[in-house]
C-alpha cells in the first residue's frame, strides 16, 4: 500500500447546523470502524482510499425504496437499515471482491424522527461490522414520500469474477437455500406472520462475501452472479452476458427449510426460482472443480453448495424436470417494470 499524505481514518469535521448535526449523529450511531484503506472517512467532499497496486477497485450502487423493497409495517427500522446495506454488499460478493466501505444516502419524510434515524443507523452499523466494511460517507435529504436508501459499495479484488465468462460444459452451482425471503414476503402480503426462518432470511440477508472468495480460490469459477431477482432471471443474466445457454434442473434446486414441506411443491419451487432477494451466489464452474470448494464451505462456514444445472451452447434459460423432460419455467423472476411488479 502506498504512503500518501492525509488525515487519519476518521470522519472529517463539519459545520454546526440542523442538517449536519443529524449527519454527525448518524455517523456516531453507525459506530463503524475503519479498514486500512480508508485514509479519510465521511465529512469531506469525498472519502480517500489508499489501495494496493495489485488490486482493482470495484464500485456499485443499490437502491432500497419503501413500498418496493420493504414495508415499514413488516420490519423494524434497524432491520431496514441492515438489509439495505447487505443487498448492496452482495454485488461485491458476486465478483468475489472484499469490501472496503460504503456510502449511504438516505431520503426521509418528516415523520422519521431522530430516534428512528438512530435505529436505522444502528442496523447499518451492525451490517458493516459483521462484514468488515467502513462507512465512507453519504447524503441526507428530506423526502416528500417514501423512505429511500441509496447505498454505494466500494471493494477490491485481484481478479474479480464477471458474469461473462461461462463456457459450454460448465456446471452451475448455487450457495445456500432459496425462497426464504420470498416466503416471508408472501406471508406478509397475505396478512400472516412469516415462519421465523423466513423472516430471518428477509430481514437479515447474508451477502456471501467470504463464500465467494472461497469459491474463487478453490474452484475454477468462470462466471458468477448474486441471486437478487431470482434463479431464473439471474441465470438468464449469465447466459446473456456469456453468450451461452443455461439448463436448470428443478429437482436439484435447494429449497429453504420453510418450503420443504409445502402442500404445493410447484408453489414452493416458484418462490425459490423467482422470488428473489436470496442474495445467494450462482456460479458457472469448470466441470469437476467445485468439490473442494463445496467441502471447504460446508466444513468451515456451514454453507451448502448445490449443483443446479449446466451451461450449453445456445442462448436463454431452459428448465427440465425430474425425468429430464422440458418444463415451463417455475417463475420468471423479478423485474421492476414488468406488469406483475
Amino acid at each position: 500500500m502506498s504512503s500518501r499524505p492525509g488525515g487519519p481514518s476518521r470522519p472529517g469535521e463539519m459545520r454546526p447546523s440542523p442538517e449536519f448535526d443529524r449527519i454527525r449523529s448518524l455517523i456516531q450511531a453507525v459506530g463503524a470502524s475503519y479498514t486500512p484503506e480508508v485514509a479519510l472517512g465521511p465529512g469531506d467532499d469525498a472519502a480517500i482510499l489508499d489501495v494496493t497496486d495489485s488490486e482493482v477497485v470495484l464500485v456499485s450502487t443499490d437502491l432500497s425504496v419503501e413500498h418496493v423493497h420493504f414495508h415499514r409495517e413488516w420490519l423494524t427500522w434497524d432491520s431496514i437499515g441492515f438489509r439495505a446495506v447487505a443487498a448492496a454488499l452482495s454485488d461485491l460478493a458476486a465478483m468475489a471482491a472484499r469490501p472496503i466501505g460504503v456510502l449511504v444516502s438516505l431520503a426521509i419524510p418528516p415523520e422519521v424522527d431522530d430516534r428512528t434515524l438512530d435505529e436505522i443507523a444502528g442496523g447499518v452499523g451492525e451490517c458493516l461490522r459483521e462484514h468488515g466494511a467502513s462507512l465512507l460517507g453519504g447524503d441526507l435529504s428530506r423526502s416528500p414520500g417514501p423512505v429511500v436508501f441509496d447505498v454505494t459499495v466500494i471493494g477490491a479484488a485481484v481478479d474479480p469474477v464477471r458474469r461473462s465468462g461461462a463456457l459450454p460444459g460448465d456446471e452451475l452451482w448455487v450457495s445456500g437455500r432459496l425462497g426464504g425471503a420470498a416466503a416471508a414476503a408472501a406471508a406478509w402480503a397475505g396478512g400472516l406472520e412469516p415462519h421465523p426462518a423466513a423472516r430471518r432470511a428477509f430481514e437479515r440477508p447474508t451477502p456471501r462475501l467470504i463464500e465467494a472468495r472461497v469459491l474463487s480460490e478453490n474452484a475454477e469459477v468462470h462466471a458468477m452472479i448474486d441471486l437478487s431477482d431470482g434463479l431464473t432471471a439471474d441465470a438468464a443474466q449469465i447466459a446473456a452476458a456469456s453468450g451461452v445457454a443455461v439448463l436448470l434442473e428443478s429437482e436439484r434446486v435447494p429449497l429453504n427449510q420453510v418450503l420443504e414441506n409445502w402442500a404445493s411443491p410447484e408453489a414452493a419451487l416458484a418462490l425459490a426460482a423467482g422470488g428473489g432477494e436470496d442474495y445467494e451466489l450462482l456460479a458457472a464452474i469448470a466441470p469437476g472443480t467445485a468439490q473442494p470448494a463445496a467441502r471447504k464451505l460446508a466444513r468451515e462456514l456451514g454453507v451448502g453448495l448445490t449443483r443446479v444445472g449446466s451451461v450449453t451452447e445456445g442462448s436463454g434459460v431452459t428448465w427440465i424436470g425430474g425425468k429430464g423432460e422440458g418444463i415451463e419455467p417455475p417463475a420468471a423472476g423479478f423485474d421492476h417494470f414488468s406488469a406483475e411488479a
